[in-house]
């Protein structure tokens, strides 16, 4: 039996205190045929929001939660599969795709991070584990294309907030899961073990096995996701209590082990699934706190990556994030699991700031100033998309075993 929480367990959240938006993309259309209006209103949403906190939560999105919950029940059949099953399935080289264990990441280059990954950069079902698990790479292949349909609506609107041209980006990004060597988009599939700590001796180890986790049920394929309660008013055990008066910065607990160290994302931008056991902390512009999000269930969250900070000349800056381990032993007994999907440009793509097309008044500016410093800009050397990428998985993947 659960202990009941103490006020130093409570953790308060940026949901808690209404610090992150959320913007509803009920009714805006077919991937085909988005309704212009609605594009054009998230746009402006997303600006705000981009621009103000580097996140926002999306809801009425269409990805029915059932989907999600299958897709991590596909994973944790992974991870129990026999190790030399799984051998056949590593990511290997510079190709992103494929199984990543426990140990291999370290994102500050030292520290093994603690979480199952299975990335998937094409839907070619001879890369994915379909032999082993009936219905992994059909169930998969669905929910990638759900994602890619989310992210193609996501590019038009941020189209529109930044006023150019509404195919812009689209154009930029038109081999999204077409395989690594075209376009380094990626879902992936997370789960972090359960944390145990018996005794001193046996600090920051990990156990194997499932976990439960919360999971919403929708009532249609096209779910609203708006709650007829308001989830700032409660709080579950991750994401703490209703005593809490101000957003708490929080440390690592036990610097050894960790889920997900410090980053920020190599693309364009992420959207990201999480169940209940939250975790993800933040660093607002601004600031070198971090804070934990919090969770609205159903809701989808995105974030800018580097390649759209450098896109934007850091308007929309790639937001630092991690994933910590709770304090409360209950908690970290538990697992966690969530859904990215890293929306990148087509490889080839070359990223400049100087891509996007400019404002009247920035123009004017940009004109007045000293045509010294503006041949200096114009001698900086630019990368693509899959140079900037393989830069940052050299610098993640340390460990030479993957």
């Amino acid at each position: 039996m659960l202990k009941n929480k103490t006020n130093e367990e409570k953790v308060d959240t940026l949901l808690a205190k209404s610090l992150v938006p959320i913007i509803d993309l009920a009714h805006c259309g077919t991937e085909e045929c988005p309704v212009k209006s609605v594009v054009t209103r998230v746009g402006h949403q997303l600006h705000k929001a981009l621009t103000e906190k580097g996140l926002a939560l999306l809801v009425n999105h269409g990805i029915c939660d059932e989907k999600l919950k299958t897709a991590w029940d596909h994973l944790d059949d992974f991870v129990d599969l026999p190790d030399d099953v799984k051998k056949h399935y590593i990511r290997t080289g510079d190709d992103n795709h494929g199984y990543v264990s426990p140990g291999i990441e370290r994102f500050d280059g030292k520290t093994p991070e603690l979480r199952h990954a299975f990335n998937i950069c094409t839907l070619n079902a001879k890369n994915l584990p379909e032999e082993p698990l009936p219905g992994f790479a059909d169930h998969i292949s669905v929910l990638a294309e759900d994602f890619k349909a989310l992210a193609r609506f996501i590019l038009q609107a941020l189209a529109i907030s930044l006023d150019i041209p509404q195919t812009f980006f689209l154009e930029k990004h038109s081999h999204m899961l077409s395989g690594d060597h075209d376009n380094e988009t990626t879902l992936r599939l997370l789960y972090y073990p359960p944390v145990v700590e018996d005794d001193e001796s046996s600090k920051n180890t990990y156990v194997k096995g499932r976990s439960k986790y919360s999971y919403q049920r929708c009532a249609s394929t096209q779910p609203d996701f708006r709650p007829e309660y308001d989830p700032r008013d409660e709080y579950n055990e991750v994401d703490g209590g209703e005593n809490n008066k101000n957003t708490t910065e929080r440390h690592l607990p036990n610097g050894a082990v960790i889920r997900c160290g410090a980053h920020t994302d190599y693309g364009t931008f992420t959207l990201l699934s999480q169940d209940s056991e939250g975790g993800l902390e933040v660093q607002l512009p601004g600031s070198e706190k971090w804070h934990r999000v919090g969770h609205l269930p159903g809701a989808i969250l995105v974030n800018c990556g580097e390649i759209l900070s450098i896109w934007t000349q850091n308007k929309y800056a790639a937001l630092p994030h991690r994933v910590v381990v709770p304090e409360q032993e209950h908690l970290r007994s538990r697992g966690r699991h969530s859904i990215a999907f890293f929306c990148h440009p087509d490889n080839m793509t070359m990223i400049s700031p100087n891509d996007l097309p400019l404002h009247a008044e920035n123009q004017d500016a940009i004109n007045k100033k000293p045509r010294k410093k503006s041949f200096k800009a114009a001698k900086e050397k630019v990368y693509n998309a899959y140079q900037l990428i393989q830069k940052r998985f050299r610098d993640t993947y340390t460990n030479g075993s993957q």
